[in-house]
């Protein structure tokens, strides 16, 4: 069975169980008939907030001042990109052309406020706002790029191959991408599915379950969920070996990402992550950050699957191989 096909006959499968939500006092977090949290709905988590600090120089919580000059920033550079062109000659020889301009992206214009804190960084521990990776992991990682200069599809990271969404959107965790932010959340006692837009991922959460065998390997891993209290936790092992090899999250085959969803307000999820995977890091580390309801729908993510890209990059391959 063609993998679209599955997608939307789980989606289906889901949608049609879905429980639908309890009407609620003005004011009250809604709820599903069976009484737990309601966390269905199309979510975004585009920010200027990104998952590490890159200014070391500023703290997790920013001030105003702070917060007021990185979203300036962020409004006159999407000012200048939308600025009609000056001029219509061709360009001198050499000089570098940019393709397009960024009408496309969902950079977010807003820093990202997690807890009521304007946030520099989605990573709380370690303090500095950066993954701690050990010299074991950054060896694996070197290894691991190198490749990426490898002629053919082996060389291309699982994205570029659209086998899985790009910069860790897909998740776990779920991190945000300079475009394709959406989420869509669909609830039911025993199964909760997130359909991510980017490359149309589907995460499907079994409820109280066990954990599959360890030889089940996949992509995004095997999530297992449960409740505690009013929040959702996720425990996901067993990844697919390729998707724990790319950037910007690195997972080895013996990680354990273990996520927290809590309904925080009538437009947002507050979701919190740690990751605890010595092949890479020197310490389990942990992120925050919020998903806000979308206004709008998600759409289908075409990538080059299934048309001409790949077939033309194997071709003149070949081609340049005949004319050696």
């Amino acid at each position: 069975m063609e993998p679209c096909l599955i997608r939307i006959l789980a989606l289906a499968m889901v949608l049609s169980a879905a429980s639908s939500a309890c009407a609620q006092p003005s004011g009250a977090l809604p709820r599903t008939s069976d009484g737990k949290p309601d966390l269905q709905g199309t979510w975004t988590n585009s920010s200027i907030t990104l998952l590490e600090r890159s200014n070391p120089s500023l703290p997790l919580t920013l001030n105003a001042e702070q917060v007021t000059r990185m979203e300036t920033s962020r409004a006159q550079e999407n000012a200048a990109d939308a600025a009609p062109t000056t001029t219509q000659e061709a360009p001198q020889a050499g000089i570098a052309i940019v393709p397009a301009n960024l009408f496309w992206a969902d950079r977010g214009g807003k820093v990202g406020v997690v807890n009521g804190e304007p946030r520099s960084s989605w990573i709380v521990d370690p303090a500095n706002g950066k993954m701690p990776v050990s010299d074991a992991g950054r060896k694996r990682i070197s290894s691991i790029l190198a490749k990426r200069s490898e002629e053919g599809p082996e060389g291309m990271n699982p994205a570029d191959r659209c086998l899985v969404a790009s910069r860790g959107s897909g998740g776990p965790p779920m991190l945000n991408n300079l475009y394709n932010n959406n989420y869509r959340i669909v609830q039911t006692p025993g199964y909760v599915m997130i359909e991510v837009e980017m490359m149309h991922d589907v995460r499907i959460i079994r409820m109280e379950q066990s954990q599959k065998p360890g030889a089940l390997k996949q992509w995004l891993g095997d999530s297992i969920g449960r409740w505690d209290g009013d929040t959702l936790v996720v425990t996901t092992r067993n990844w697919k070996r390729l998707h724990g090899d790319y950037e910007p999250v690195f997972l080895s085959e013996n990680a354990v990402v273990t996520e927290r969803f809590t309904r925080s307000g009538k437009d947002e999820i507050t979701y919190a992550f740690t990751v605890d995977d010595p092949g890479f890091y020197t310490q389990a580390w942990k992120g925050e950050m919020v998903f806000t309801t979308s206004s709008g729908p998600l759409y289908e993510y075409a990538c080059h699957e299934g048309n001409y890209a790949l077939h033309n990059i194997l071709q003149g391959a070949r081609i340049r191989e005949s004319r050696k």
